[in-house]
């Protein structure tokens, strides 16, 4: 995972339903009628899909291929998946689901993070991958994409028309799963998140009607769609802002360093990222992995900054951190898209291998490093991974993005509420699926973050949705401002009083 970027998603574990003291309000109405066969199904639904959506069952290659996540230990349960064509099969299938009561779950690329996926019993898997539309409007201003669109294949749209957005950082994660909790990349420092470039938006809502969702129309689901859209609908088609591209290359230098370097490392990074002001150009990402190619028996760090830009002018952001004398180094150059495969990310690269084994992610914003606690956290690290060889595939990720045009937008315009994070931590304990090793994992992770944060002179913990882990109190992920939990609390009683969609950190 060397150079492997913000991915992510990965993890869960296996909290029921009433396991989440779901207040009476969101409590689902049991008023179903038997629940259907897959015979009945198929005569039922089957009916009334597209030409193009597809029904699959456990048993079924397909299905199995539909249900396979990025993390095997994460598992919804399905009895059946519907591939869908279009909206209208969406809606159909949420409609179908309602009838009999059944838990439904919309997946486009399966790398969710949160344990609370697992709370899905018995549910319809919704998938979305055959939305896939990318037309780029003859203005050259806006796009159009389909709700199962992936980093990679818009990167490569846009880039073939000489345009760019914002994008997450590694190619195989589908844009809406990520751009409803906020959406990090590498050219946020320019364009913002993800959610900051979505001017509308088609959405299937919990009872099967459709909606168009802007700034005009529906502006209340506007606001929480950007930021925890996860609670409210399923995003079939969106309007999304594009740009020129900035630069037709790209420089990316990584170098890896031992632990006696560390510190400096740190000290370093801190001065680079000077209190979230890095320049728009500029992007760091450091990795604790442990890399045979550099020890057999000691992890190491690896570093990676990335220029929009030439190496040339790339080289006054570099040279400290080759100053401290790494034991190795490598340099690109190339295109956008490509610089997801040298940072290791890209959608053939083993970090989007599908499954990867058993792992959780635990998240935590930070606004500096506190250089000794990092120290002190290296060696946590170090010690499980040498003293347990099962979690030597672990990997603490540690994302810095340039922040201009997050830090621009108006934290109040949206439901996302860490605009004053400057750096994204991701605590990643990852195993082989069946060494029965999950307790363990928690208990390390949770311990890795509760380090980090003795750390950080008393702010509370900011937990990203998308990677949270799903046992961060609410305002940690949503907000601590009471306003943010009052609006979007009013606003799920409003657009889902039946609680249908609670499988993703719901707001409570």
């Amino acid at each position: 995972m060397a150079a492997i970027l913000p991915i992510l998603s990965i993890i869960l574990g296996f909290l029921s339903f009433q396991a989440l003291a779901v207040p009476a309000p969101f409590l689902p109405r049991d008023v179903s009628p038997a629940l259907p066969n897959q015979r009945s199904l198929q005569n039922e639904i089957g009916r009334s899909l597209s030409k193009r959506a597809a029904l699959y069952f456990p048993g079924q290659a397909e299905y199995k291929n539909l249900t396979t996540r990025w993390a095997e230990n994460i598992n919804p349960n399905f009895f059946a998946t519907v591939e869908v064509g279009t909206a209208e099969d969406v809606a159909t299938t949420v409609k179908f689901a309602r009838k009999y009561n059944i838990d439904f779950l919309a997946i486009n690329r399966a790398h969710g993070t949160t344990k609370t996926l697992s709370t899905v019993k018995n549910g319809i898997q919704i998938n979305l991958r055959q939305l896939q539309e990318i037309t780029v409007a003859p203005d050259g201003k806006t796009a159009k994409l389909g709700g199962g669109v992936y980093n990679d294949n818009v990167v490569n749209a846009l880039h073939a028309k000489g345009k760019s957005s914002g994008s997450g950082a590694a190619g195989c994660v589908g844009l809406m799963g990520a751009g409803l909790g906020g959406g990090y990349g590498r050219y946020e420092g320019f364009y913002g998140l993800v959610l900051d470039n979505i001017i509308d938006m088609n959405v299937v809502m919990a009872d099967g009607t459709k909606k168009f969702v802007s700034a005009k129309s529906n502006p209340d689901l506007y606001w929480a769609m950007r930021g925890a859209g996860h609670n409210f609908g399923i995003v079939t088609r969106l309007t999304y802002k594009i740009h020129d591209e900035i630069s037709p290359i790209w420089a990316l230098t990584t170098m890896i360093f031992k632990q006696d370097k560390v510190e400096p490392v740190f000290n370093q990074l801190n001065k680079l990222i000077a209190n979230g002001t890095m320049p728009a150009r500029v992007i760091n990402y450091a990795l604790f992995a442990f890399n045979p190619n550099i020890s057999t028996t000691d992890p190491v760090i690896t570093v990676n900054i990335f220029y929009v830009g030439s190496a040339q002018d790339a080289k006054p952001y570099v040279k400290p951190f080759l100053d401290l004398k790494p034991v190795s180094t490598q340099n690109f150059v190339t295109s956008y898209p490509n610089i997801f495969y040298a940072a290791g990310t890209g959608l053939n690269d083993f970090v989007c291998h599908e499954p990867i084994g058993s792992a959780y992610l635990y998240p935590m914003g930070l606004q500096t490093y506190n250089v000794p606690v990092m120290a002190q956290l290296f060696q946590l690290y170090a010690d499980k991974v040498k003293s347990n060889p099962n979690f030597s595939g672990s990997n603490v990720m540690l994302e810095g993005y340039s922040l201009g045009a997050v830090k621009a937008v108006d934290p109040a315009s949206t439901a996302f509420a860490h605009r004053d994070d400057n750096i994204l931590v991701g605590f990643l304990p990852r195993w082989t699926t069946g060494t029965n090793l999950s307790s363990e994992a928690e208990e390390w992770a949770s311990k890795a973050r509760t380090l980090v944060q003795s750390g950080t002179n008393g702010r509370p913990l900011s937990a990203y949705v998308n990677y949270a882990h799903g046992d961060e109190p609410l305002e940690a992920i949503y907000g601590y401002e009471p306003w943010r939990l009052e609006r979007l609390r009013k606003l799920k009683k409003r657009y889902d009083p039946d609680f249908k969609f609670r499988f993703y950190n719901p707001i409570q």
